[in-house]
């Protein structure tokens, strides 16, 4: 085989198990993802960014109890956003999911959420009733890709600031790999840096340059971010002797959101695992990506279908890492301008297909 094989539907829900579903509201430019997982046998996560926002993510560590979740939740809102999974627990708890407990199942619902508040509206943003809705709308099969969900505000390649940014969005894939193992992955990239397609080395989304179509390369944009944080300091190239100023807008208010999710039966320590190769396949995409104003963060299920063993970790992280690339490389190849943001595909028709 020379290539990686897609799942039917090139989606995460070709895990058996899974099921994604959206809330959207394009005139606020924010809303929710919902993944839920209720069969999980265990679940991981791993954040690498320096400003995650979440939500019943240490219940996953692996010196803890439950170390398994029944959904997982991304939002736009910021911290706000983290309210949508608390309808998301309502909707497990109306179906009988969660953890057993003397009085009652209480459900575990897993969330992280971006910065979506400086496109549409900054009040805004998705509670309870719009993740009770995304729930809802949860289903097995095709997957809405682009401005949707969590995407809706998402935006890309902000290391000049936003009025060069382009949209981004969500984007998911699967990979089938040896003896049937299937991993899914769903990201919603809402990055500073700019997105690369690895597999030709071509920027896909980067900052706006002055000529329609013109990408601007990440050295170029970052010497230019350099000289303007020195102007503001009035001392270029010497370190500062004042206070430094804050950060240009945009480049402290991001965060990609990732989901991997595969068929095979993996113990907790063994999906922690996953969940970091699952960060190789962002960072292969995304110049630059962890940074300290982005919450990138990973989540890893494991649905138990099939059995694995110790060495298939080595298979399975390497189809967890290439479904990620693929993933956030069409979240933001099917992102739609929005609130003066253009779609990369806009900008530059063809670069991003």
């Amino acid at each position: 085989m020379s290539a990686w094989r897609h799942g039917p539907r090139n989606a995460i829900t070709d895990v058996p198990g899974i099921r994604v579903g959206h809330y959207t509201d394009r005139r606020a430019a924010t809303g929710c993802t919902v993944i839920l997982c209720a069969g999980a046998h265990a679940a991981a996560v791993d954040a690498r960014g320096g400003a995650p926002g979440t939500r019943e993510t240490d219940v996953l560590g692996l010196a803890n109890l439950v170390r398994t979740c029944h959904a997982v939740v991304f939002a736009g809102g910021s911290a706000f956003g983290l309210a949508a999974a608390d309808g998301v627990m309502r909707w497990c708890a109306e179906h009988d999911i969660g953890v057993a407990t003397t009085k009652r199942k209480v459900p575990i619902v897993s969330a992280a959420v971006l910065y979506d508040l400086a496109l549409g509206d900054p009040h805004a943003f998705p509670g309870p009733q719009e993740g009770y809705l995304a729930a809802v709308r949860a289903r097995r099969g095709a997957v809405a890709e682009g401005s949707v969900g969590a995407g809706t505000g998402a935006t890309v390649a902000k290391l000049l600031g936003p009025e060069r940014a382009l949209k981004g969005g969500v984007g998911t894939a699967s990979l089938v790999g040896p003896r049937g193992f299937v991993v899914g992955a769903l990201a919603v990239t809402n990055a500073v840096g700019a997105v690369f397609d690895p597999a030709t080395g071509e920027c896909v989304a980067g900052p706006r340059g002055e000529a329609p179509g013109e990408f601007l390369s990440v050295p170029a944009a970052l010497e230019r971010r350099t000289a303007a944080m020195d102007a503001l300091l009035q001392q270029p190239g010497a370190a500062p002797a004042v206070p430094a100023p804050p950060e240009p807008a945009g480049t402290l208010e991001n965060t990609t959101l990732i989901c991997v999710a595969t068929s095979a039966r993996l113990e907790p320590h063994e999906l922690q695992r996953l969940a970091v190769h699952a960060h190789d396949g962002f960072a292969r995409c995304v110049v630059p990506a962890h940074t300290r104003g982005d919450g990138d963060i990973a989540f890893a299920l494991s649905m138990g279908e099939t059995p694995a063993a110790p060495d298939d970790l080595l298979l399975l992280g390497a189809l967890a890492a290439a479904a990620v690339e693929t993933a956030v490389l069409r979240s933001v190849q099917l992102a739609r301008g929005l609130k003066g943001v253009p779609a990369a595909a806009d900008w530059r028709p063809g670069a991003a297909g």
